[in-house]
């Protein structure tokens, strides 16, 4: 049995990861690009997705405060490994809603995708969604067309983030995910877009994909960390 198949093995790692991101955060010097876009999206409530790519799950948690913005939760793949993480991000605060964000109509054959479409709709009404875009399997930085359909259909806006910090570990995963090391510099960008009116699923899921790579490159050139 792979270990992350245990759940206790699961509880304890996710327990010790979660603890980890805490210290991190509080040590960390954290920088603020375009903020006023989020504020305005704290200040308005509601419905809101929120976007960044899956190598940045691990600072997550510091682009939110739960002391202002609404209340949030997050899409995470029904994997052993999004069990995992679902369980670490739960300790930060922040639920699961269990479903990827991949292509819907094999997200709905293999990955309860359309329960979590449902789900994610009826998180939209009350606060925020977070959505790694290319997870669970990527291709990494590239956009599935999940993220456009649930703006489509619930008419919230994207809140694209940008997460970066340096010094930070870069794990050998397919998306080559930071996780944060303490008393280093970190960054959080921010954009916005909505659906637009007519607009199709693959153009938009490619337009999308340039802007947070965009926001995502804008913040690892202020921390100075490494592309991957």
């Amino acid at each position: 049995m792979r270990p992350l198949r245990n759940p206790v093995v699961q509880t304890v790692l996710a327990w010790l990861l979660a603890a980890w991101m805490r210290f991190c955060f509080a040590t960390i010097r954290w920088t603020y690009d375009n903020r006023s876009v989020a504020e305005g999206v704290w200040d308005h409530g509601g419905g809101v997705l929120c976007a960044f790519w899956h190598s940045r799950i691990g600072l997550s948690p510091a682009c939110w405060p739960l002391d202002r913005a609404q209340p949030a939760k997050a899409l995470i793949s029904l994997s052993p490994d999004g069990q995992f993480i679902a369980k670490a991000v739960a300790r930060q605060g922040f639920p699961a809603v269990r479903g990827s964000s991949a292509n819907k109509d094999k997200a709905a054959a293999s990955k309860g995708g359309t329960q979590a479409l449902r789900d994610g709709l009826k998180q939209l009404k009350i606060g925020a969604l977070a959505i790694t875009p290319d997870g669970p399997r990527g291709p990494a930085r590239q956009m599935a067309e999940g993220l456009p359909l649930m703006a489509k259909l619930s008419g919230a806006p994207v809140l694209f983030i940008g997460m970066s910090c340096n010094p930070a570990i870069r794990l050998g995963s397919w998306d080559r995910a930071v996780l944060p090391l303490p008393f280093g510099r970190g960054v959080i960008a921010y954009d916005i877009d909505h659906f637009p009116e007519g607009g199709e699923l693959s153009a938009v899921a490619a337009d999308w994909t340039a802007r947070l790579n965009a926001v995502e490159a804008r913040a690892d050139a202020i921390t100075g960390l490494t592309p991957a």
